[in-house]
């Protein structure tokens, strides 16, 4: 009798150890999922919005998900910390990408949202003898490298029959760029807002090169390939959520910029000003889209500002399920 209740007691006990093991197995599984982490630049529109209502992320813990904001300065930098496995999502222009699958980085195009023409620009100080984009030749030209400032300033030139060549180049953070420009180590700058809009209310500065002429068709928001293809219902949550909030924005610019001008430390009438330029809703990842990205990174292997040419659409994830009206 004593064995045999020895014998169940071990075989109860080995069933313990296995469904203990395969609850951790589980476990860890899923605690992959447990955590959402979302990189955002200043002043990023819906994102922003979205991080200071709250309601998102309280959704989310409900489902046992917690959600990690990370600010970054530009896209670039954004997408680096993506392919190191800091990011699962995040929103940048249209160049960054593009110099991101040229590294190597493993990315998927999630959605997009039409750039605005008017939020960005090529700057000039006040008082500078500069009054055409043909008057940046030889002229040291502040720019975030990468980003949709970068295309704007390649297409600007291109337009004067110039190249990258023709210039002097200074890729600098925006911050770093607004000190160059302020203390007159660049001659010019091309920059996106906010600091576009800044720059123009503190510093005075003069538009030589307008971004409606020349910029990126569209802005995107991304996702490591890993993280859409572990959790393809928890990013369309978050697309769902984000359609739903860029209707919100751009029926709200007043609130936007209250939210937007704490935030930044920037004079609501700049902010409010940048944000009337703007149109937040999603856009779905038609043939359009990609080749309309496909010219951006074009233009940039043709100037060979990236090592190679390469192909977009097979960066594009088009599984996703949003409000786009």
């Amino acid at each position: 009798m004593a064995g045999w209740i020895k014998k169940i007691t071990m075989k109860r006990w080995m069933g313990a150890l296995l469904v203990a093991a395969v609850g951790l197995s589980a476990a860890s599984g899923a605690a992959a999922a447990q955590r959402l982490s979302i990189g955002y630049q200043k002043g990023s529109g819906v994102l922003a919005v979205l991080k200071a209502q709250g309601g998102f992320e309280k959704h989310l813990a409900e489902q046992g998900i917690q959600v990690s904001w990370h600010e970054f300065p530009a896209g670039p930098q954004l997408l680096e910390a993506l392919n190191a496995g800091s990011l699962d999502f995040g929103y940048t222009g249209a160049p960054p990408p593009v110099f991101a699958q040229a590294a190597g980085i493993d990315l998927r195009y999630v959605a997009a949202v039409k750039a605005s023409p008017d939020a960005e620009g090529i700057l000039v100080p006040e008082n500078s003898d500069i009054s055409s984009l043909s008057a940046l030749k030889g002229k040291r030209v502040a720019v975030q490298k990468g980003s949709s400032a970068n295309y704007l300033l390649l297409e600007a030139l291109e337009h004067e029959g110039l190249s990258f060549k023709d210039i002097q180049p200074a890729y600098l953070s925006p911050a770093d760029a607004r000190a160059a420009f302020a203390n007159g180590s660049v001659d010019a700058w091309a920059v996106w807002d906010p600091y576009f809009g800044s720059a123009q209310h503190d510093l005075h500065a003069r538009v030589v090169g307008a971004g409606h002429d020349f910029g990126a068709a569209y802005s995107f928001y991304q996702a490591s390939a890993q993280f859409t293809e572990q959790h393809p219902e928890l990013l369309n949550q978050l697309l769902q959520e984000l359609g739903k909030t860029s209707l919100w924005v751009n029926a709200h610019r007043e609130e936007v910029s209250d939210i937007l001008a704490k935030e930044l430390g920037l004079p609501r009438e700049v902010i409010l000003g940048w944000q009337k330029k703007l149109d937040y809703r999603l856009i779905p990842l038609d043939d359009k889209v990609i080749a309309d990205q496909q010219q951006v990174a074009d233009a940039f292997a043709k100037q060979h500002l990236i090592p190679a040419p390469i192909k977009v659409g097979e960066y594009f994830w088009r599984k996703g399920e949003f409000t786009a009206k």
